[in-house]
């Protein structure tokens, strides 16, 4: 599936201007960390003084999906105060984590691209400790960190991401004891976009960021593109971050659920052999229509979004109106399909 408005290097081709422009060319720097954010005022200033305190030097480029409640201001006073290390660039509308990031890989200019999600903060040597793994591993493209839950210390939101028996995306280790994770960097599926470290000549070969996606199962959309083209993808325990989990986003919402449902089956028809695709597709509209039987005889249903009739026709239309252009350029389908079988039981095994 390819996205009109999207180019190969994965910008979404929409022109906005730097709130402060970069000051300094960044050659000689190995890593620019990307903050895509929105409506972040509470605080984004902590994910930003995590970054202040790492050890390793760096750029910062913040992606502001077009804030209202102030997190404009309080990204300007930021960068004003370091403008050699900031660039704040304001999008003008909300493109979503997948299309800010889509945004930002044009503008890196260094070996190597992180992601900290604007609800994260990083340990001091987050970084540094990313770093020095990439860079003693050429085989992989992307290291994940161990994200731990703000709201439940001591246990893990995620160390990469991977597909559960009936292809969902799920995190690695989720709601694992963080005590009882080794620190030995281990191999995974798929990276967790909420804070990692990609290679940036890499990321952009397969294409970037899906912008179109908006939000949910970019990254692992992504990762299983990088895994295609032949890379490793690790997890990194000793590089930790302290998560916010959906701290912008409301997870019961129907905006969630359309966006997790579409994006999933999205991302079978981009990266998966072709009958996973259509078995998702028949599975999913098989129980719309039970669910719809069972609303006209009066039984109960959840009443969860994602039980709703009318969510589950518009995301049935959104994928069905991809098929075309998915089976004739989507990334997996220029892939052989003995690559493609592997790497999808390498997925589901994993998980």
């Amino acid at each position: 599936m390819s996205d009109p408005q999207t180019t190969t290097d994965g910008t979404d081709g929409r022109s906005s201007a730097p709130l402060v422009p970069r000051s300094v060319d960044s050659s000689g720097l190995r890593v620019t960390v990307v903050v895509v954010t929105y409506r972040a005022a509470g605080f984004i200033g902590a994910c930003l003084e995590s970054l202040r305190r790492q050890t390793v030097p760096h750029q910062v480029l913040i992606i502001d999906n077009a804030s209202s409640d102030g997190t404009t201001d309080v990204l300007r006073r930021v960068a004003a105060r370091d403008p050699e290390r900031i660039t704040v660039r304001r999008l003008p509308e909300n493109l979503g984590f997948a299309g800010g990031v889509a945004a930002a890989v044009p503008e890196i200019d260094t070996p190597f691209l992180a992601l900290l999600n604007d609800d994260a903060v990083a340990d001091p040597d987050w970084l540094e400790t990313l770093l020095e793994t990439a860079e003693a591993d050429p085989e992989a493209a992307a290291w994940t960190s161990l994200l731990e839950l703000s709201a439940a210390p001591g246990t893990v939101n995620s160390l990469g991401t991977t597909l559960d028996r009936a292809w969902y995306g799920v995190d690695v280790d989720g709601d694992a004891d963080v005590a009882a994770v080794g620190p030995q960097v281990r191999d995974v599926f798929g990276f967790c976009g909420g804070a990692a470290l990609l290679r940036t000549a890499a990321l952009r070969a397969v294409g970037g960021f899906p912008a179109d996606f908006f939000l949910y199962y970019e990254d692992l959309d992504t990762s299983w593109r990088l895994r295609l083209a032949g890379w490793d993808i690790r997890a990194v325990p000793r590089a930790r971050v302290m998560h916010r989990h959906a701290a912008t986003s409301n997870r019961r919402s129907a905006l969630f659920h359309f966006h997790n449902e579409r994006n999933r089956l999205w991302t079978l028809l981009r990266c998966a052999p072709t009958w996973v695709f259509a078995v998702a597709v028949a599975r999913f509209a098989v129980t719309t229509g039970s669910l719809a039987g069972k609303r006209l005889l009066r039984r109960p249903v959840p009443d969860a979004a994602n039980f709703r009739i009318r969510l589950r026709l518009r995301v049935l239309a959104a994928v069905l109106r991809q098929v075309p252009r998915g089976w004739a350029d989507a990334p997996g389908r220029t892939v052989p399909r003995r690559r493609r079988r592997t790497v999808f039981r390498a997925a589901v095994t994993s998980g």
